[in-house]
């Protein structure tokens, strides 16, 4: 398998937090309204809280183990990260896993993934986001 990610992520087992959101509702002049569209975030499970774990991590998302929440849920995150403390990210449901699935390697071994969604991140405080990218930058070193 290749990665065609835009973004380099680690491998973590990081507990978080997770709340599906709703977004607000906007009351546009009925000009506007008549053009505007936007992507609607998932009603389905608003106000949802829910533990999970941050299997992997990057500058612009994290997948999530967990149980799997409605494509285009918007989420809040919790979860703490080394030499920064809690982090909370504002982020979209973009894909999920509904159950495990067991995936055979080239070399015969096979690998397990999880059941949970993946998440691109809305918000995240720069701080948090840069200490991410150091650490993506330090685990690259170490394996290449």
């Amino acid at each position: 398998m290749t990665n065609t990610r835009r973004a380099l992520r680690i491998q973590i087992s990081q507990p978080a937090a997770i709340v599906a959101l709703g977004q607000p509702d906007v009351n546009l002049h009925p000009s506007l309204a008549e053009v505007y569209e936007r992507v609607e975030a998932a009603r389905q499970r608003v106000g949802d809280r829910l533990p999970g774990v941050l299997r992997d991590l990057s500058t612009n998302g994290a997948f999530v183990a967990a149980e799997p929440l409605p494509l285009l849920s918007r989420v809040s995150l919790n979860f703490e990260l080394e030499d920064h403390g809690s982090v909370e990210a504002l982020g979209w449901v973009l894909w999920r896993r509904t159950g495990d699935c067991t995936l055979p390697r080239d070399d015969g071994s096979s690998v397990l993934l999880p059941r949970g969604f993946g998440v691109l991140f809305e918000a995240i405080p720069l701080e948090a986001r840069l200490i991410i990218q150091r650490m993506v930058e330090r685990a690259a070193a170490i394996s290449a």
